[in-house]
């Protein structure tokens, strides 16, 4: 396994983050374990979670799993969307923050975040008290490091900015959505982050099943996350998705690649990336996933495959524009 170094702070983690949203859902607590020791035994020490992957029995799963090895891994886990019934259960002001960290310590059965993640903008909060209140957490002790996941470039250069200009901890690491067929971050998240010597963990690498040969556009199967999940659907429901999903299908097939090992591979070769998270159901499908350790993804394959998919319009939306040359 190789490691890197998350942005500036010296942690180093593995080449893959094991994400854990399917623990106590579609992977039941023996299946979670199972995955959990077979990415141990390849070198993986870092893992992701949210206090909301099904109702806290994620974070509670991987508590128990990281039991004997706490002091081997680096542990991530998330706050911002609601928690129970009550109105104040949610958002990022300090009073749930505050809440949220001392229910998911507990859960994790640990006495500290390496990497708390705001899971979402909240608009109803001022950003100071947010990052105050992240702040006094790592003063504290609870939290390592601050990180975000789901802003914008300009909220978290705005983040950055306020947090410097106040001497407060500022994010380290931030988790966009990156895949094939959703390059967004490409035209301002990853840039920033590489300026700004940011971690970046990738969610989604594999379209939420849309790159793995199991959809095309006459190609749907009878379950999954695009067929089961209105959230899913709706966010890769465009036809160009499916057809970018074929052609990468058929470049896959013509180098003898798996697809989703393929995929998670080419989220893994841009500069700015520190780990893509990988979030398997089953052993096989991590098993497709840590395959992708072993692809070597030249610029030029990396050029070949982009080039299947849109390539989304710089920052100045200017066409003429060159992309870098990692694009």
């Amino acid at each position: 396994m190789q490691y890197r170094t998350v942005g500036r702070t010296g942690v180093q983690v593995s080449r893959l983050c094991l994400g854990t949203m399917s623990f106590g859902g579609a992977a039941d607590e023996e299946t979670a374990r199972a995955i959990f020791h077979r990415c141990r035994e390849v070198g993986i020490n870092f893992f992701d979670t949210a206090d909301v992957y099904n109702g806290g029995r994620a974070e509670e799963i991987l508590g128990r799993c990281i039991r004997d090895c706490r002091e081997e891994v680096v542990l991530a886990t998330k706050v911002y969307y609601p928690t129970g019934p009550d109105v104040n259960a949610r958002g990022l002001s300090r009073r749930h923050i505050l809440q949220a960290v001392e229910a998911s310590l507990r859960r994790l059965n640990t006495d500290r975040i390496d990497f708390y993640f705001v899971h979402s903008f909240d608009p109803e909060t001022p950003m100071e008290e947010t990052l105050r209140a992240l702040d006094d957490l790592v003063t504290q002790g609870k939290i390592l490091y601050p990180a975000v996941s789901n802003w914008a470039a300009w909220q978290i250069a705005k983040a950055l900015g306020v947090a410097d200009k106040e001497h407060w901890a500022r994010f380290e690491l931030v988790q966009p959505m990156y895949n094939l067929v959703k390059r967004q971050a490409e035209v301002e998240i990853l840039p920033l982050a590489a300026s700004e010597q940011l971690g970046v963990i990738a969610y989604s690498p594999l379209g939420a099943g849309l790159l793995t040969g199991k959809y095309g556009v006459n190609r749907r199967p009878e379950q999954g996350r695009l067929v089961d999940d209105p959230r899913y659907a709706a966010r890769y429901a465009d036809t160009v998705n499916f057809v970018v999903a074929d052609r990468f299908c058929a470049y896959a097939a013509e180098h003898g690649i798996k697809p989703a090992t393929l995929a998670v591979a080419w989220v893994m070769s841009h500069p700015a990336m520190t780990a893509p998270i990988i979030g398997p159901r089953t052993l096989e499908q991590l098993e497709d996933s840590l395959a992708a350790l072993e692809v070597d993804m030249t610029p030029d394959r990396r050029r070949d495959i982009s080039a299947l998919s849109p390539t989304p319009p710089p920052a100045t939306d200017r066409a003429e524009t060159l992309q870098p040359h990692w694009a």
